[in-house]
């Protein structure tokens, strides 16, 4: 997952220096319809050929998505706890430039701050219909509590879903995982394994969070989950299990969360 991390890195440092220009009046481009469950909906018409940005920030921290005009329109979470948050639409000038075109303020105010990582969202992108959801209810059937849930999509994912090396070596731009496409092809890299997992665990309306950062079982950017378990957020890592599973080595599925450094979580 290196490349892909650094490429994350290094764009978002951009976009924190670029230039930038007075903002546009808002209009339809930002929908509130889903604040009460923490997300925002993004609806901007992308140009053809302009590279273009959503930075959402709160404070001093910020979080920053590619945009698509293939999409009419996507989702986007508040995670960053309640409070004033500024959305902000970036468009390339050139390079590293970019200009502001459309920014809003918006106020968070939840009840349950962890009924943001039930959604689905630009890189945990499930639907009822999709194969995550269909397999996660199917793996489940005879689940009695939230643990046996997540015991049965871990195992599942841990016994079935192999490294990609290729995939984690190659040259990666704006590289989104995609639950059905891990399914259906049984490898991925830890970015893919954190998804896929979360993707799993939020249709059976088990908050989860797929978590960026660094661990002391990997020397690389690495991606893992957080689970919300008997009212509290456990520590799981289905890539590393993955892998000494496939080694024959002994693993438990909780970790301990003194051994990971998190910087994102989506």
């Amino acid at each position: 997952m290196r490349n892909a991390m650094f490429a994350i890195i290094g764009l978002f440092a951009l976009l924190i220096w670029a230039p930038v220009v007075q903002a546009a009046p808002s209009e339809d481009w930002l929908g509130l319809e889903e604040l009460d469950r923490g997300v925002i909906v993004i609806r901007y018409d992308v140009k053809a050929g302009t590279k273009t940005k959503l930075m959402i920030g709160k404070g001093q921290d910020q979080y920053t998505y590619g945009l698509s005009r293939a999409k009419q329109q996507e989702v986007f979470p508040l995670q960053m706890g309640n409070g004033n948050y500024k959305i902000s639409v970036l468009e390339q000038v050139s390079g590293s430039k970019y200009k502001i075109v459309q920014e809003a303020a918006v106020k968070l105010q939840l009840t349950n701050s962890s009924q943001v990582f039930l959604n689905s969202v630009q890189n945990v992108d499930w639907s009822e219909e999709g194969k995550a959801a269909q397999l996660a209810k199917k793996l489940t059937r005879s689940a009695h509590s939230d643990k046996e849930k997540v015991q049965a999509v871990y195992e599942y994912i841990v016994g079935t879903v192999r490294y990609d090396n290729a995939l984690a070596s190659s040259k990666l731009t704006d590289y989104l995982p995609d639950s059905n496409r891990t399914i259906a092809g049984q490898k991925g890299m830890c970015y893919d394994y954190a998804s896929l997992f979360a993707s799993m665990l939020r249709s059976l309306d088990i908050p989860a969070k797929l978590v960026m950062g660094t661990s002391e079982y990997v020397d690389v950017y690495h991606a893992w989950n957080e689970v919300y378990l008997n009212g509290q957020w456990v520590t799981i890592d289905t890539t590393v299990d993955a892998s000494w599973k496939s080694k024959g080595a002994g693993y438990k599925m909780i970790k301990d969360a003194s051994s990971y450094s998190a910087s994102k979580y989506y």
